[in-house]
């Protein structure tokens, strides 16, 4: 058979073939990226220098094997350069990052950023929604407390100013790794990028909070947030994978500060389990804020999810000064504020 000569010549390697075949080649022939290498690739990939089917696999790979905390860091470093976050001036004190969604409880959580919020903390969350049908997410339920989500960088800041909180979604401020997440139902699965969203402080506030599904993720976003050089971060395995404590079961939160790691068991706060609910309806949300409706579980989950920021901010030595102090700030909130839908 004769050949053509443009048959003969063999097209050069594409750049970013390098990094697929690091991870793919094999049980024997793999191995994980360096900090240096993850940086690379991802930076080309949010400069578009990436084929589809490049991507695809490159996630793909990353998600059978798991990410490393260097891995995690490098994604983290490019991508905030990439976002133009790398420089952005702290006026947070708390991120707090809001990704997964809830299905069997509502988000409480985020009346315990709303408490937080009320009493001088300036807390700064940011999310994506509508990837998983079934969840809800906080976008989604911010109406239902008056509140309105913000849709740039700019208003962020005017929110934070004025009430001490704002949501902003990844879309607003990294379309580029927000429509890597939505390639989710074509992939079928969560990617690396469900996991770097989390640690990209978009404001570089001293202190970070980060919810995990699973808990192997835990000690990899502590340790990524040491080598991120972060302040203070804690990551817990949050209840639907969202920053929120279940105070029906203990919690583990995995924390760094200053370079140190630390462990700390949380304890339950419950003998036994609630049963959760039968279906969500997001104006509980203002009903247990302003005192209409009594609610032991969502109470507990507010008091307890706030407990734990407040020691991860120093507001508190022990567990028991923390829970105390927010236990404080509930029962001495506002009631009249979040009147939504």
């Amino acid at each position: 058979m004769n050949l053509t000569h443009h048959e003969q010549t063999p097209r050069p390697e594409h750049p970013f073939a390098e990094y697929i075949r690091i991870l793919g080649k094999g049980k024997k022939g793999s191995r994980p990226l360096t900090q240096e290498e993850a940086y690379q690739s991802m930076k080309m990939i949010m400069a578009g220098e990436v084929l589809p089917v490049q991507l695809g696999a490159f996630l793909m790979l990353m998600r059978v094997k798991e990410e490393t905390p260097e891995e995690l860091a490098g994604f983290v470093l490019a991508a905030r350069e990439s976002c133009n976050l790398a420089a952005a001036q702290s006026i947070v004190d708390l991120d707090w990052s809001s990704y997964a969604g809830k299905r069997r409880h509502l988000p409480w959580f985020l009346l315990s950023a709303l408490l937080l919020a009320e009493n001088g903390i300036t807390v700064f969350m940011h999310g994506a929604s509508g990837h998983s049908a079934d969840r809800v997410y906080t976008r989604d339920v911010l109406k239902y407390l008056g509140l309105e989500y913000a849709t740039s960088i700019e208003q962020t800041r005017q929110q934070l100013e004025q009430q001490h909180f704002s949501y902003l979604s990844l879309e607003y401020f990294c379309p580029k790794l927000h429509e890597i997440i939505e390639l989710r139902p074509l992939l079928g699965l969560r990617s690396p990028v469900h996991t770097l969203v989390r640690l990209l402080n978009p404001f570089n506030a001293a202190y970070s909070i980060q919810g995990i599904f699973h808990p192997g993720y835990r000690p990899v976003h502590q340790q990524a947030s040491a080598l991120l050089q972060q302040p203070h971060a804690a990551a817990l395995k949050g209840e639907g994978g969202e920053t929120e404590r279940n105070p029906d079961m203990e919690c583990l939160v995995q924390s760094v500060h200053n370079g140190q790691l630390f462990d700390e068991n949380w304890p339950a706060l419950f003998a036994r389990r609630h049963v959760k609910p039968e279906e969500l309806d997001p104006r509980q949300l203002a009903a247990i804020w302003h005192g209409t409706v009594q609610d032991e579980f969502a109470q507990s989950t507010i008091i307890g999810t706030a407990a734990i920021a407040l020691k991860l901010l120093g507001k508190a030595v022990t567990q028991q000064q923390a829970h105390q102090l927010a236990t404080d700030y509930w029962l001495n909130r506002d009631k009249q504020k979040y009147a939504g839908l």
